[in-house]
């Protein structure tokens, strides 16, 4: 049954899956699929692929629909090229699968198991649930071999397809426009939808040059070491579909009701407009549901690409988000929408928001959409995720972590100063945000822009001071006491320029008296960290300590 007209887009397309899954098969469980090829590091983008169905598919579950939820491993695919940041002399396993190319760091069993290992941890900390198909599995064990008789049975017919929305052009032995090159499994005279891999070189940089219907024989020569051979492919298991073909077949195999791929996929003439046609005419299946999605960058990088290296994994973003508040960044956005997610100085304000959202579910002023957007970040079906217990401000404990180098006593002492009306007793009610933060703090912050406290008074600089700076600085401790609590200080600090121009300390600024504060505050910063800026004072001061703070300030 169809949810409230309010719902987001997560639980419209779960009314769109289950309609049509009720449409094709009354009571038959749901599919829903995503496919990656670990052939480098699984970025922020691959994520994608799998949260889109991920959280879908959670909304299906959540409803009490039998549903399930499949990651195509597609590590029988070739190594195309060696990403940045590995050794160059894998490039000789170029056009090899992936499962039969070493670990660099000799760690895994393969150079694929190399990059799905961080990727499943990731998962598992986001609360994502998957059933795993390796397709070098699927394959070698003969489990697609009569899909694949099937396909070279309907060549001619699969090329005639192709052959509607090819725009690369090339000649066939019937004169009519062959399969582009990513198409082809042939010589150039004839296409043929599958690749052998190589019995000599373990390489599909192979041509075939003839295939036998009845008997099923097909030979092949290898453009890389100039291997040539013949064998029966109704007992032969080491060679693939291509791509355009292999897709859809896998559709109509594993029954697959939605999936979700990129933009790149997804424009007319692409491979799931081609796997359209192909699934229906060749595997009498049907084409699933299907929701495109848009690209995820970072912050001051372009479109982000295994290959190149350098990318931010999900394992990198949960060294310094907690799950919920990934989860939400790809749950809040309509798949069709980029977003950036920032690793630099905006993750707090990302923090921010997320924190402001939880505070108006609390007091009931969030808008249903927003609900029920939380609640996909928050939990899954299987249950609520580990949160933080204190869920004290991001930016805070950057500072602190950032000002303490990450001594826990210290720490516990300022956040305690945080918290004075309700003090924590241990760390632990802050992690693992605290965690989060501080392993910001110590990959993303430049150690140029890191602070250090001033272990001496500056004397030079103090010795300078004209009688209004030495003024404010004497309000300022003077009310430290006082005002000796977040709320408090941020109070103080900013009252001072006012009290010294003879207003209240809650008087609204004026254009010159917002010129006094950043003076003022540049002499505070110059003072306490030899900086003109820093952390926000307030957290600044808390962190310092009074007594320190008396110290770094003293004008006589």
């Amino acid at each position: 049954m169809a949810q409230s007209t309010e719902a987001d887009w997560v639980a419209r397309a779960a009314d769109d899956i289950i309609a049509e899954a009720e449409r094709r098969a009354p009571g038959k469980k749901i599919v829903c699929a995503s496919g990656i090829s670990p052939s480098g590091p699984i970025h922020l983008g691959n994520l994608r692929e799998i949260m889109v169905p991920h959280l879908v598919a959670d909304e299906i579950k959540r409803r009490g629909v039998d549903c399930e939820h499949i990651l195509s491993w597609d590590d029988y695919d070739r190594l195309r090229k060696v990403p940045a940041g590995q050794p160059a002399s894998f490039a000789e396993h170029i056009g090899r699968p992936l499962t039969a190319v070493p670990d660099p760091t000799g760690e895994h069993a393969s150079w694929s198991d190399h990059f799905k290992a961080p990727f499943r941890a990731a998962l598992k900390e986001l609360g994502v649930e998957v059933r795993e198909i390796s397709q070098t599995e699927m394959y070698t064990s003969g489990a697609y071999r009569q899909q694949i008789l099937h396909a070279m049975r309907e060549r001619r017919q699969i090329d005639a397809v192709l052959g509607r929305y090819r725009t690369k052009k090339a000649k066939t032995d019937e004169g009519s426009e062959g399969a582009a090159e990513d198409d082809e499994g042939g010589a150039g005279t004839a296409y043929y939808p599958y690749k052998p891999y190589c019995g000599a070189c373990n390489r599909d940089l192979t041509a075939v040059t003839s295939y036998d219907d009845e008997t099923t024989e097909i030979a092949y020569t290898c453009t890389a070491c100039g291997h040539s051979e013949s064998f029966r492919l109704d007992s032969h298991d080491q060679g693939k579909l291509v791509w355009k073909v292999d897709w859809p077949m896998r559709w109509a195999y594993e029954g697959v009701t939605f999936e979700s791929g990129g933009v790149d996929h997804s424009s007319p003439g692409s491979s799931f407009t081609v796997g359209g046609q192909l699934v229906r005419e060749i595997f009498d299946g049907l084409p699933p549901v299907y929701l495109p999605y848009s690209f995820v960058g970072i912050s001051g990088m372009a479109k982000m690409s295994s290959s190149k290296g350098g990318v931010p994994t999900a394992g990198d973003a949960l060294r310094i988000m907690e799950p919920q508040l990934l989860r939400w960044l790809y749950a809040r956005r309509q798949p069709k929408q980029a977003f950036n997610i920032s690793f630099d100085q905006e993750i707090s304000r990302t923090y921010d928001e997320w924190d402001a959202l939880e505070r108006k579910i609390e007091a009931g002023t969030a808008a249903p959409v927003d609900i029920a957007i939380h609640s996909r970040a928050a939990r899954t079906a299987a249950g609520e995720l580990p949160t933080t217990e204190r869920k004290l401000p991001f930016r805070t404990l950057a500072s602190v972590v950032d000002i303490t180098t990450g001594h826990e006593e210290q720490t516990l002492r300022i956040l305690r100063d945080f918290t004075i009306e309700n003090p924590i007793s241990s760390l632990d009610e802050t992690r693992p945000r605290l965690d989060k933060a501080e392993n910001w703090v110590s990959t993303h912050v430049d150690e140029d822009e890191r602070t250090r406290v001033r272990t001496e008074p500056d004397r030079e600089t103090l010795a300078t001071l004209g009688d209004a700076d030495r003024e404010a600085l004497k309000l300022l401790v003077d009310g430290l006491d006082e005002h000796w609590s977040l709320d408090g200080l941020t109070t103080l600090v900013y009252a001072v320029p006012k009290l010294q121009a003879g207003l209240a300390p809650d008087a609204k600024p004026t254009p010159e008296l917002k010129v006094a504060q950043r003076q003022f505050f540049a002499l505070l910063y110059q003072l306490l960290v030899g900086r003109d800026t820093g952390p926000r004072l307030p957290t600044l001061l808390l962190a310092v300590g009074a007594d320190r703070v008396r110290e770094l300030l003293a004008a006589s």
